[in-house]
């Protein structure tokens, strides 16, 4: 209690309120504030479409439909089982279920809530990344001190890299929880190797069944759990010498993995399958040492994130600078006192394991970038994978210097700000920028079609029909009534898909704009010319009303009925 109390006083944080829990509610309030501030994403509308019970079989393909119903297919669909779930993830999609089942029963759980649903969807993600900042103060009071866990939970809090995976509607914030805790139970097994000289089943056991847990939340679980049974493996040889009981804890170590693997056996087969699907291959190679310093960036972003994208040159260069700098003097602070906590002997071994663990994790991510041609480290929210070990460990070397964790909390404060104002880890694709390109005439009836190969694309149409309706629905005109979208296959060949077009009937209106989505083709691939009705409906194109987002070129047509 007096270190607690003595930590609140040098944070600046005197009162009654217990340290933890002013970090536990400012990490919080920036999580949920403003969740349905930014539109979804393409992602995230998987998330929705799996996590309602629902799969792309049950979405309105090749069918016209008003834009102003497009929030009917969002709705919850009572009655479906996890075995369910897994069943349509299995077939539809590249996942494991168990964050999908729990969604969905936490969206039953809040159906009834007059909640925006958005909200509600963000909502579970959002709480896992509050449960976060209290298992990370569990990793370092039991490695280091609990002023060391007061320091990882105010720094887990206000990360905008944690920030801005807690605001996402996907398993990231789950895996990373359950990581946070693994960590927590290596430490106690750590300990109980090298300073209790005993074991507890209990530890293992529990060590076990989150580690199960994990790998049917997310695959990339895999990667920390291969890291920390390497660390373990590294522990046990580096210290066999002062092991009394180390055939037991071998034992222990190959009787809990072993049961680990085998419990995922079920789903193996699955696994295999969604290796060869398609959704698996938009990763790029890896070429020279672009994983090195994609890496290096995302540990930048993981303290310190300002305006970058999609900002004027200037401030883009100048906010970059800052960054840099940043991070050199962060660099500083921390590598002397990193090596300090390395040399001393009561924290030599927790930080051992710490580093151990997180190079493990990077090593694999090396291995699959350039072994495997997938270079995931061009991914920032996939380095959540180490994350909890990268938090620990600054913390930790932040504990005995004042001013400069005092400036990293600042930092990341601000940082936060930025995220929460969608001013910086904007959601991909810019849903909310190509509704306000399509919305150039809010006066004007409007029909967005969505040319798709494969049912990404769709989730890709969705998101930007979201943003498009709710751009329009907040616009004082009664047009929105008269707003259309349709999904359109074009996977087999164009001439069938523009036989297709030529069948959607829009007779009702004299003029309107019709934007058309196509995923991967090029400017010069829009003919110059499309028909509606049979011929009666003709729409030229708008040469000027091209645009690109990532991997979805929209293209503006203007259609009269003869």
């Amino acid at each position: 209690m007096t270190n607690r109390k003595l930590f609140i006083h040098d944070l600046g944080l005197t009162g009654t309120i217990p340290a933890l829990g002013i970090a536990i509610a400012i990490g919080a309030i920036l999580r949920f504030w403003h969740l349905d501030l930014k539109p979804l994403w393409l992602d995230e509308i998987i998330t929705a479409i799996f996590s309602l019970g629902k799969n792309y079989r049950d979405l309105p393909l090749d069918v016209l439909f008003p834009l102003n119903q497009i929030q009917e297919i969002f709705a919850f669909q009572p009655g479906v089982s996890c075995p369910q779930i897994a069943e349509n993830l299995a077939n539809y999609s590249t996942h494991p279920p168990l964050f999908f089942c729990w969604m969905y029963s936490w969206l039953g759980f809040l159906h009834p809530l007059d909640i925006e649903w958005m909200a509600k969807l963000r909502s579970l993600p959002a709480l896992f990344g509050v449960a976060t900042i209290l298992a990370i103060y569990g990793v370092n009071r039991i490695a280091f001190s609990p002023t060391s866990g007061i320091m990882a939970a105010f720094l887990m809090a206000l990360s905008p890299f944690a920030v801005y995976l807690s605001q996402e509607a996907r398993h990231y914030t789950l895996p990373m929880l359950i990581i946070t805790l693994a960590l927590f139970l290596l430490m106690q097994i750590q300990q109980d190797i090298f300073h209790k000289q005993r074991l507890h089943f209990w530890v293992w056991l529990l060590w076990a069944i989150i580690n199960s847990i994990g790998l049917y939340v997310h695959y990339f679980f895999s990667i920390a759990f291969i890291a920390e049974v390497a660390t373990l493996v590294l522990l046990i040889y580096r210290g066999k010498s002062n092991i009394l009981k180390l055939r037991q804890v071998c034992l222990y170590l190959i009787i809990f993995t072993c049961s680990i693997i085998i419990s995922f056996i079920p789903w193996v087969l699955v696994i295999v399958s969604h290796l060869r699907r398609s959704e698996t291959n938009w990763l790029p190679s890896a070429h020279h040492v672009e994983p090195i310093y994609q890496t290096l960036i995302t540990w930048m972003l993981m303290i310190i994130t300002l305006p970058v994208e999609n900002q004027p040159l200037l401030i883009a260069i100048f906010c970059s600078f800052l960054m840099v700098v940043f991070m050199i003097w962060a660099g500083w602070q921390v590598l002397p006192n990193l090596k300090l906590l390395w040399l001393k002997s009561t924290t030599h071994l927790p930080t051992f394991t710490l580093l151990s663990f997180t190079f493990f994790v990077l090593l694999q991510f090396l291995f699959i970038a350039y072994l495997l041609g997938k270079d995931i480290t061009v991914v920032p929210r996939y380095h959540f994978v180490y994350y909890p070990s990268f938090c620990a460990l600054l913390a930790a070397s932040l504990e005995k210097i004042k001013i400069p964790k005092f400036v990293f909390l600042l930092v990341g404060l601000i940082s936060c700000i930025f995220v929460l104002s969608n001013l910086a880890f904007q959601k991909p694709f810019q849903p909310e920028k190509v509704a306000q390109n399509m919305n150039f005439e809010p006066a004007v009836p409007l029909m967005l079609v969505v040319g798709y190969d494969n049912y990404q694309d769709v989730a890709g149409g969705l998101s930007f029909a979201l943003a498009l309706e709710r751009l329009r629905s907040h616009e004082i005109t009664s047009q929105l009534q008269k707003d259309s979208l349709v999904f359109l296959d074009k996977a087999a060949d164009f001439s069938t898909f523009s036989n297709k077009l030529s069948q959607i009937s829009m007779a009702d209106i004299s003029q309107f704009n019709l934007w058309f989505v196509g995923s991967s083709m090029r400017k010069r691939d829009y003919p110059p010319k499309l028909t509606l009705t049979s011929g009666k409906t003709t729409c030229n194109i708008e040469p000027t009303q091209h645009y690109r987002t990532g991997q979805f070129p929209y293209q503006l047509y203007r259609c009269n009925n003869s």
